[in-house]
């Protein structure tokens, strides 16, 4: 049987955008209409609890109300010919629920919500989470998100998984925001590389084998896929 090459998709806020989740950021900074500072920081956990638990509540609430699109589709019908694994900054689980098989969250999960003291206590999580909701030792539940400060704990597993990936395709992120941007520097000389991406913000000149489809996730995705099943031999 022939060895299936493997793909490491890096996917970003476009690729939920399309869906109707609105992306992390506007270009006022605010989130929802909040300052990021407020409600993605520890600072702002320690300084303002409720405020938080309930800006990620609606988050979830809306979440549970949207459904996988085209794009999130594709890279599914994907997966049925190359060995496909999805490194997403999103915590929506709409890979997930398109049936995506492995999918590494770096940003963490939306879904899930963990100790505020043990990083490792984490639970499955689709309701609204209170002031006062503990983990088993007595310590207040957070969302399980990576907040603005914190580790990032998959990172190093990202990082592996570019590095031995056949072909690398960012889709639904500019790669600007680090430390997730630098993921796509750990691909080996060589490696093909297609961004997906109505405005890119890199150019062929940046990477050795770069592809650039100037598209959105949605339209982007089967073109770049119609095009991966063409070249299977």
């Amino acid at each position: 049987m022939k060895h299936k090459q493997k793909i490491v998709v890096l996917s970003g806020a476009g690729i939920s955008a399309e869906s109707g989740i609105k992306t992390f950021r506007d270009a006022d900074g605010l989130w929802e209409g909040h300052d990021v500072m407020e409600v993605a920081t520890p600072q702002g956990f320690a300084k303002n609890p409720e405020l938080v638990l309930n800006f990620y509540n609606q988050r979830r609430k809306q979440l549970l109300h949207v459904k996988p699109n085209k794009a999130h589709i594709a890279l599914v019908d994907l997966e049925r010919h190359f060995n496909i694994s999805v490194v997403t900054q999103n915590v929506d689980d709409l890979h997930e629920r398109a049936g995506s098989s492995n999918v590494i969250h770096i940003h963490g999960e939306l879904l899930k919500v963990r100790s505020s003291v043990n990083v490792d206590a984490v639970l499955e999580w689709k309701k609204d989470l209170f002031l006062g909701d503990l983990c088993e030792n007595g310590h207040q539940l957070r969302p399980h998100i990576v907040w603005f400060g914190e580790e990032v704990p998959l990172l190093t597993k990202a990082a592996e998984l570019v590095q031995n990936a056949d072909i690398v395709i960012i889709i639904g992120t500019s790669m600007q925001v680090y430390p997730a941007a630098g993921l796509v520097n750990y691909a080996q000389h060589g490696t093909p590389i297609y961004f997906v991406d109505p405005k890119p913000s890199i150019q062929k000149s940046d990477f050795e084998n770069l592809t650039i489809i100037p598209e959105t996730a949605v339209n982007g995705m089967p073109i770049l896929v119609a095009s991966l099943m063409d070249k299977i031999v």
